[in-house]
């Protein structure tokens, strides 16, 4: 498609914002938040997000792991979240990977033309030794990043799942994967500067795959995260305050359970609903695929 940047929705001028520069403080504050109402556009695209869901468990689940690829901001957004599921859903890190165009350094310092080679974007993916278990998530607002595009071509070469996330309609991105994920939040209130509605646009949108991927994991038990890993005294009294909220066992009772299950909160949250021994509880989680809420659901 290889449609010019000028031309991108990400790129051109807003009539709302043309005398930014000389409206007062809080015009401008006024102004930003109005704008920020369109990153609502994410809520077009909750089928294509629910499928990216599923499809993505599916693989996680069979030991894949979620891999995000992108460039400046919308790389940075993807490490963020990558890093982020490690101590919220104890996760190991190696299960969560963000590559950024440029490599770790890019994080905090552009790294110039990095981003316009597609075989850069190969061969970072290559040394990962991707798999079809695996998920992409290819992020480019302007939908059209060569990095990102390289990226995915050969993940679709190795049989992951696809998916892009961009914030323009009809993404060159979009053309390179199974799953095409398209905000449209329209120009940005600062021209051309995407970390405004575009980066939030793309965080949400992460925020809901991840999160959505983790629940399937059975990560969460009504909507409290269980899979706290007790490794000192602060998480273990934090491990037994979930076992009290979701049971409503006495301390006592939430730690001595937990003792039993070598520190695995969902199992000690089965073990006390259901009254079952360890062994019985782990039988229960397994056919269940590790959801306690559908272990419990069926009590």
């Amino acid at each position: 498609m290889n449609m010019q940047i000028k031309n991108l929705i990400t790129e051109t001028r807003n009539p709302a914002t043309l005398h930014i520069d000389t409206m007062s403080t809080l015009e401008i504050v006024k102004t930003i938040n109005h704008e920020d109402q369109k990153v609502a556009a994410v809520g077009t695209q909750d089928a294509q997000i629910a499928q990216a869901i599923d499809q993505a468990s599916e693989r996680y689940a069979k030991g894949g792991r979620l891999v995000y690829v992108g460039a400046g901001t919308s790389g940075r957004l993807g490490v963020l979240d990558a890093v982020e599921l490690v101590p919220t859903y104890g996760i190991k890190p190696e299960r969560a990977v963000g590559l950024i165009a440029g490599g770790k350094g890019a994080m905090y310092r552009a790294v110039e033309g990095a981003e316009d080679s597609p075989e850069l974007g190969e061969k970072d993916l290559r040394e990962l030794n991707l798999t079809a278990n695996d998920t992409v998530l290819g992020l480019s607002a302007s939908g059209r990043t060569p990095y990102v595009i390289g990226c995915l071509n050969y993940a679709k070469k190795v049989g992951a799942l696809t998916v892009s996330i961009a914030c323009v309609p009809n993404s060159e991105i979009g053309q390179h994967s199974d799953i095409k994920i398209e905000a449209v939040v329209g120009p940005e209130v600062i021209t051309g500067s995407t970390r405004m509605k575009s980066g939030t646009a793309q965080k949400m949108i992460l925020n809901m795959i991840s999160t959505g991927v983790m629940i399937r994991q059975g990560k969460v038990y009504e909507n409290i995260m269980i899979d706290v890993q007790p490794t000192n005294s602060k998480l273990v009294d934090r491990a037994c305050r979930i076992i009290n909220i979701a049971t409503g066992a006495d301390k006592e009772t939430a730690l001595s359970t937990l003792k039993k299950t070598n520190n695995d909160v969902g199992l000690a949250i089965v073990m006390l609903k259901t009254k079952k021994d360890k062994e019985a509880a782990q039988v229960l989680l397994k056919e269940n695929n590790g959801q306690v809420g559908k272990v419990i659901s069926q009590e």
